[in-house]
């Protein structure tokens, strides 16, 4: 079965498989894009039960997708040399029970292709990248080489797994990352809200002022700057989002600013947070997981782009708009001028070029509404 079903590239020529099993141990954002994939799966597999194994909490993104017969996460066991390979065991176990006959990984790291192939199944797909090419051809049953990446106006962001499924015969034509949101987290997300004394009818703004990686973030001053220019312009206040590692820094912009900005960075799960951008009017930030999660959810988006290369990742139009440096080395995909983790050009990018920006967005919306 496995040979035929890489021989055979006719829709109607591709074998039936009862449970699928994807692998996607990337993080928040691309958990995100890989909506489209799950999506292409099921349209060319409807009667399968299609799962997906994802790093916790990450989980909580997909709960409610419609696609998915059941959402899995791995983490990362901590304690006594006895008690992780307890844990390990207790997992690899839980993998072997659930009887894929497919598994897809997504990634090309090894941790991703050691789990395919402790989950037993007969069919184990992965990509020929990764640093062990031995390993992989060992763990895997087939490894795809040479995929192509898809013009637009296929997602460049979705493109990173569809690719895959396209190199085993699979594809679709709506390739927009969506997420579907719990009715228990959409009830949280206005109940915190509403805490924070905004009315069901009001309009407002999100802000994720911070990244996982700090050659991507953008001066705290100047998103002051931007909050009471359109707190100012529009008498919209901003709602700002991030971990709970970000909490205090957040906490930092907000104040003085009582009214016109509130803070929810650490107080909502994924799920909580996703529903919290469906109810934004426009979603600012720097390049990180929420401009996806908001874009998933219908929310219009400014994100500020610097060494990252947004192209890669991003669609921009009316709604979904980038600000980047007007500099030629822009972007130059590394960690900063010359990998030291400072971007120069994240420095020299000033308040009114965003500003600029979100008025567009927001002028495009208004007429939308009205």
């Amino acid at each position: 079965m496995a040979v035929g079903f890489f021989v055979l590239r006719r829709e109607k020529d591709i074998p039936r498989f009862n449970h699928i099993l994807l692998i996607q141990l990337g993080d928040i954002g691309d958990v995100v894009l890989t909506t489209p994939t799950i999506r292409a799966l099921r349209e060319n597999h409807p009667e399968a039960r299609i799962s997906i194994l994802v790093r916790k909490p990450f989980g909580s993104l997909l709960l409610a997708d419609p696609n998915l017969y059941e959402v899995v996460e791995t983490e990362k066991i901590r304690g006594s040399v006895l008690k992780i390979l307890r844990g390990h065991l207790k997992f690899t176990r839980r993998l072997r029970r659930a009887h894929y006959d497919l598994v897809i990984d997504l990634r090309t790291g090894d941790h991703g292709a050691l789990l395919s192939f402790f989950t037993g199944a007969p069919v184990r797909i992965g990509t020929q990248g990764g640093n062990n090419q031995f390993l992989r051809k060992f763990l895997f049953t087939k490894t795809l080489r040479n995929l192509k990446v898809a013009p637009p106006p296929t997602h460049p962001g979705a493109d990173q797994s569809l690719r895959i499924m396209r190199g085993l015969g699979i594809n679709t034509t709506d390739t927009l990352p969506r997420l579907a949101i719990l009715p228990q987290d959409l009830a949280r997300a206005e109940e915190m809200l509403n805490e924070c004394g905004l009315a069901s009818n009001t309009q407002w703004v999100t802000v994720n002022p911070f990244s996982r990686w700090k050659y991507k973030e953008w001066d705290c001053a100047k998103w002051g700057t931007v909050i009471d220019q359109i707190w100012e312009s529009h008498n919209m206040p901003a709602v700002l989002i991030g971990s709970p590692e970000e909490a205090s820094a957040c906490q930092e912009i907000v104040a003085g600013r009582e009214g016109r900005a509130i803070n929810l960075a650490g107080r909502t799960t994924l799920g909580e947070l996703a529903a919290v951008l469906s109810m934004s009017s426009l979603h600012l930030g720097v390049d990180s997981a929420a401009p996806h999660i908001a874009a998933a959810v219908g929310t219009p988006t400014v994100t500020i782009h610097g060494p990252s290369d947004w192209r890669a990742w991003r669609i921009i139009d009316d709604s979904h708009r980038v600000v980047a440096p007007v500099m030629e080395c822009v972007p130059c995909s590394r960690r900063g001028c010359d990998d030291t983790g400072i971007s120069l050009c994240l420095q020299n990018l000033q308040a009114e070029a965003v500003i600029e920006v979100v008025e567009q967005v927001l002028q495009k919306k208004n007429l939308q509404y009205s």
